[in-house]
C-alpha cells in the first residue's frame, strides 16, 4: 500500500512542528510539503530541529498542493487563515484535516457544504488528543443525570481564541442531553464583569490561560449532595499525535466533513 502523502500547513508551530516528527517517523505517511508564510525555501527539519528531511517550506499553499500533490493536509496555523486554507484544499481535490480552532458554526458549516459538493473528505476536531474526546462523550452521558454543569478550560497564554474549541464542542454535546435551563441563584449579580464566565446552553465556560499551561479542561456537574468531576490533562503535545494519525488515515475514506473526532472513534 503506497503512504499517504501529507503536507503541513503551520508546520513551524508548535503543533505543526510534532505533526511532522510524527509523519516522518511513520512509514504509512510520506511527509511532501511544509507550508510557512515566514519559512519558503528553508527545509522543514533544519528549521524545526530535525536535520536535513530534504523537505522544503512553501510560502503559498495554492503552489504547495499544485506541485506537490498531497492527499491530505494538516492544518494548525491561526483563526484567522484556517477557513481559506480548507476551502482551497477541498477545491484542488485535498482532504484538509485541521485541528486550528476559532471556526464559527457557519464557517463550518460553509466547509461542510463544500466538502459535500466536492466529494472530499475532511476533518475539523477541536481536539485530538483521544482522552479529551474520551471526556466529552463522557460529559455528554452525565448531562442526562446531571443537568447542572458549569466547564473550566485552562490553555498556555500564547493561545489566539477563548473559550477553547474544546470547551465550545464540549458544550455542544452536552447540549443534546440536557434542557437549557438557567443555573444558580435567580437574582444572582456579577460585581465583577465576567466573572460568572461565557454564557452557552444554559451553562457557565471559564477560560484560564497562563504560562506553563498545554491544554486543561475540567466538566464539573452537580446535584443533590453530590458533584461530579471529569478532568482531562495534556501535558504535552504529543498527547494530540495518535488522534491526527487516526484523521489522516480515516479521511482517506471519507466524502463528508465531520467535525469532531469523536465520530472516527465511533466507527
Amino acid at each position: 500500500m503506497k503512504p499517504i502523502r501529507v503536507a503541513v500547513a503551520g508546520a513551524n508551530g508548535r503543533m505543526g512542528r510534532e505533526v511532522v516528527k510524527m509523519l516522518v517517523q511513520d512509514e504509512t505517511f510520506e511527509f511532501v510539503r511544509g507550508i510557512s508564510r515566514t519559512q519558503g525555501g528553508k527545509d522543514v527539519g533544519e528549521s524545526i530541529g530535525l536535520g536535513s528531511l530534504g523537505v522544503t517550506f512553501s510560502d503559498s499553499l495554492e503552489s504547495a498542493l499544485l506541485e506537490n500533490r498531497p492527499d491530505v493536509l494538516v492544518d494548525f496555523t491561526i483563526p484567522a487563515a484556517v477557513k481559506r486554507h480548507a476551502e482551497i484544499a477541498l477545491e484542488m481535490g485535498v482532504r484538509p484535516v485541521v485541528g486550528t480552532t476559532g471556526l464559527a458554526e457557519g464557517e463550518i458549516a460553509e466547509l461542510a457544504r463544500l466538502s459535500e459538493e466536492r466529494r472530499v473528505g475532511a476533518v475539523i476536531a477541536p481536539n485530538f488528543a483521544i482522552g479529551a474526546v474520551l471526556m466529552m462523550m463522557f460529559a455528554a452521558r452525565a448531562a442526562k443525570y446531571f443537568p447542572h454543569v458549569e466547564i473550566i478550560e485552562m490553555h498556555h497564554d500564547r493561545k489566539l481564541d477563548a473559550p477553547s474549541g474544546t470547551s465550545l464542542k464540549t458544550a455542544e454535546m452536552i447540549a443534546r442531553n440536557r434542557p437549557e435551563i438557567r443555573q444558580g441563584h435567580p437574582e444572582e449579580k456579577e460585581t465583577l464583569e465576567g466573572a460568572r464566565g461565557g454564557y452557552r446552553h444554559g451553562f457557565r465556560i471559564h477560560s484560564i490561560r497562563l504560562p506553563g499551561m498545554v491544554a486543561h479542561q475540567e466538566v464539573i456537574f452537580g446535584g443533590p449532595g453530590q458533584t461530579l468531576t471529569l478532568r482531562h490533562d495534556s501535558i504535552h503535545r504529543e498527547s494530540f499525535m495518535p488522534g491526527v494519525k487516526l484523521a489522516i488515515q480515516k479521511v482517506m475514506n471519507l466524502d463528508r466533513l465531520v467535525y469532531g473526532l469523536e465520530h472516527l472513534l465511533e466507527e
